[in-house]
C-alpha cells in the first residue's frame, strides 16, 4: 500500500475531470451513430433527439479509476470493494435497460433492494447513528441489533440491513426523481462528493482514501455538467442519476454513517422526494408511478415562470450552504439545520403551487 499524497488528491480528480470531458465529447459523436438517443416525443417535446443515456460514461469512468487506485488503498479489493463494483454494474445494466425499454417500477425497486443487500452483505454497514435528540437519554441509535449468526456474511443485523436498504433506496430515487431538469443532478453530485471529500479529510473522519474516491466522482460529475447544463447537449438518464445516488449513499456509510451531513447536502431532492410521496399517499395514487404533472418542486417552479438555470442555481445554493455548514456543526445543530431546510422546502412548495 502507498500513502495517498496531496498531489494524488489533486491530480487524479483532475484526470477524471479531463477524461469525463473527453468521453462526453466522444459521446456527442458516437451515441447518435449507435442509436443511443433520447425520446423527446415520449414526453411531449418537439426538439431534436440528443445523446442518451450518457450516465454510462460516468459508470465506466468510475470503474476504471476505481480499478486504478486499488494499489493506493489500505485494503485493495476488499469484500466491500467487490460488493460495490458488483452492485454498480448490476444497477448500471438495469438502468440502461430501463432507459432504453422502460422497466416496471416493481422491477426497478427489486434491483435497488438487491444492490443494497449486496452492499450490506459484503460489509458496508452502519453500526450506530448519533442521536440528534440526546436529551432523550441516549447518545446513539444502535443498528447492529437482531443479528443473524452467519460467518459467511459477518453476522448481519436485520435492523442494519433494513436501514441500509432504506437509506440507499432514498438516495437513489431522490436523485433519480430530481432529474427533471438537465444538469440538476450533476450539480448536486458535484456538491455532494466535494462535501463528503472534505468531510473525509477532516480530523473527525480522517479517511484520505474516501476523500480520493469522492473527489474522483466529483471530477467525473463536473465533466458531465459541462454537457448537460441547460441548454443540454446530452442527457444522463436513470443510468447517471441512480448511479450518483447509489455512490453518494454508499460513501456516506463509508464515512462512518454521516447521514445528517448527507441529508443536508442532498436536502432539496430528499425532502422533495418525501413531499411527493406524501402527496401521492394522500391522493391514493401509485407511490412509485407518479400521480400527475408538476409534482416535483423543479417542475412547479418552471410553471411559475422560473428558468431552468434559476432552478438549478437555487438547488446549488441550498445544497452548498447547508452542506458546507454541516461540516462545522454538532449533531444537534445539524438536526436544527435540517428543520430549517425542511421549512424552506415547505415554503417553496407552497409558493410554487399552481
Amino acid at each position: 500500500m502507498e500513502v495517498i499524497t496531496v498531489n494524488q488528491l489533486i491530480l487524479l480528480p483532475c484526470a477524471a475531470l479531463a477524461a469525463s470531458v473527453f468521453l462526453h465529447a466522444c459521446a456527442l459523436k458516437l451515441f447518435p451513430e449507435l442509436g443511443l438517443l433520447d425520446f423527446p416525443q415520449r414526453y411531449g417535446l418537439w426538439r431534436k433527439a440528443i445523446p442518451y443515456p450518457t450516465g454510462l460514461v460516468a459508470v465506466v469512468l468510475f470503474l476504471l479509476f476505481f480499478f486504478a487506485i486499488q494499489p493506493l488503498l489500505a485494503d485493495p479489493w476488499s469484500t466491500q470493494h467487490t460488493g460495490l463494483v458488483v452492485s454498480t454494474v448490476l444497477l448500471a445494466l438495469a438502468t440502461l435497460l430501463d432507459d432504453r425499454r422502460q422497466l416496471s417500477a416493481k422491477v426497478r425497486l427489486q434491483v435497488q433492494v438487491l444492490c443494497a443487500l449486496i452492499i450490506f452483505g459484503t460489509g458496508t454497514r452502519i453500526y450506530s447513528l448519533t442521536n440528534p435528540l440526546e436529551f432523550l437519554g441516549f447518545e446513539r441509535i444502535q443498528l447492529d441489533t437482531l443479528v443473524i449468526p452467519s460467518p459467511l456474511l459477518s453476522d448481519p443485523s436485520v435492523v442494519g440491513a433494513l436501514f441500509t436498504v432504506l437509506w440507499l433506496g432514498l438516495t437513489i430515487n431522490a436523485l433519480n426523481w430530481f432529474d427533471g431538469i438537465p444538469g440538476q443532478v450533476s450539480v448536486l453530485a458535484v456538491i455532494g462528493f466535494l462535501t463528503i471529500g472534505g468531510l473525509s479529510l477532516s480530523p473527525r473522519v480522517g479517511q484520505p482514501e474516501l476523500a480520493l474516491m469522492s473527489f474522483l466522482l466529483a471530477g467525473i460529475a463536473a465533466g458531465g455538467l459541462l454537457f448537460d447544463f441547460p441548454p443540454a447537449k446530452v442527457l444522463m438518464g436513470d443510468s447517471g442519476a441512480m448511479f450518483y445516488g447509489l455512490l453518494l449513499g454508499v460513501l456516506t456509510i463509508y464515512a462512518g454513517g454521516k447521514v445528517a451531513t448527507a441529508f443536508l447536502v442532498l436536502g432539496v431532492p430528499l425532502i422533495d422526494f418525501l413531499i411527493v410521496i406524501f402527496r401521492r399517499i394522500i391522493k391514493r395514487t401509485p407511490v412509485m408511478r407518479g400521480g400527475g404533472k408538476n409534482e416535483h418542486l423543479h417542475h412547479r417552479l418552471l410553471s411559475r415562470g422560473w428558468s431552468e438555470r434559476q432552478v438549478i442555481l437555487l438547488t446549488a445554493v441550498l445544497g452548498s450552504v447547508f452542506g458546507i455548514t454541516a461540516l462545522f456543526l454538532t449533531t444537534v445543530e445539524k438536526f436544527l439545520a435540517a428543520l430549517v431546510l425542511f421549512l424552506i422546502m415547505v415554503g417553496l412548495s407552497r409558493y410554487s403551487r399552481t
